[in-house]
């Protein structure tokens, strides 16, 4: 199979085009050249800018592709670009986009104060009626003010391409620039042997992935053509609880400190969030559907991770 990514040499776009390449598929990556990306030699590449619909469309013509991943679709603009320009020039579109679609979200970061809805949330709980999440915050990114995955998966839809949604997770692992094991272990060593936390914060569960198994779950979307105008959750198959997922990085690093739960001043760093909206995915569609199973274990993954953040 030809697969053509839009974003294929980040940090989640590098390792899935690395499986499809270790795979026997042509994955050929577009992006602007500004870096040299790691990628193995028989991975196709073209220059271009996607804001820039003729070099996109000279791209894909040349690359003729059976399924167009889009690793980085931020804005409507650009997914409603996209979509017009895969018309007639591939089977099927993939885009990636996040489990901040839930409402739960607007509730985690303070933004509403409807009731928490149960958990996990399904592909079919309810979706932000808010938009753009970040405009106005003091967000370093270059979309922040035109950025929502709702709206872009409205476009993915409204296509004449059969699009595949992914809803993914807090993704960890080597190569992560938001170092969210890295800050963890920040948190645990800080602690001076023993993290008090809320019994609110202690519960609270955020699903996430890591990057490897996080790939192998887009590139079974990617190559199963009854993935089709579907959507799925991505990520692990239970949301660890707060303080079960510091135990392990804990344990992973070899970091000797005691959690609990009690009374504690609020740190200065400690992420505004109300606890009580758990963004915990239920991610059985995608298991029971594409056959998806994670290739490496959550011990393994923590490992790994800690390793990178480490070194």
């Amino acid at each position: 199979m030809t697969v053509f990514l839009i974003g294929g040499t980040g940090f989640i776009g590098r390792a899935v085009t690395q499986r499809l390449a270790d795979a026997g598929h042509t994955a050929t990556v577009f992006h602007r050249g500004r870096t040299t990306p790691d990628l193995p030699d028989s991975v196709p590449i073209h220059h271009g800018d996607r804001g820039d619909p003729e070099a996109l469309r000279d791209a894909l013509d040349t690359a003729a592709p059976d399924v167009v991943l889009d690793v980085i679709p931020y804005t409507e603009a650009q997914a409603k670009a996209l979509t017009s320009v895969c018309a007639g020039r591939t089977d099927r579109l993939v885009l990636l986009s996040s489990g901040d679609v839930y409402r739960q979200y607007d509730g985690l970061r303070g933004a509403s104060d409807t009731p928490p809805d149960p958990v996990p949330l399904a592909e079919d709980a309810p979706l932000r009626t808010s938009r753009y999440p970040y405009r106005g915050a003091d967000a370093d990114f270059a979309y922040a003010h035109d950025y929502d995955k709702i709206l872009v998966e409205e476009q993915g839809r409204a296509g004449t391409v059969p699009a595949t949604l992914l809803r993914l997770p807090k993704v960890f692992g080597p190569g992560d620039s938001e170092h969210h094991v890295g800050s963890a272990l920040a948190r645990l060593r800080e602690a001076d042997g023993e993290l008090v936390l809320s019994e609110r914060e202690a519960q609270w569960r955020w699903s996430r992935g890591y990057v490897t198994n996080v790939a192998d779950a887009i590139a079974a979307a990617v190559l199963d053509p009854g993935a089709g105008g579907r959507t799925y959750n991505v990520g692990e198959p239970d949301a660890l609880p707060q303080a079960t997922w510091l135990r392990r990085v804990a344990e992973a690093a070899g970091i000797d400190t005691a959690i609990r739960t009690g009374p504690r001043a609020e740190q200065p760093d400690t992420p505004s969030f109300n606890w009580a909206y758990r963004m915990a995915l239920d991610t059985r569609r995608i298991r029971t559907e594409l056959g998806f199973a994670e290739p490496i274990s959550h011990p393994q993954a923590l490992v790994q991770t800690v390793s990178w953040e480490t070194e």
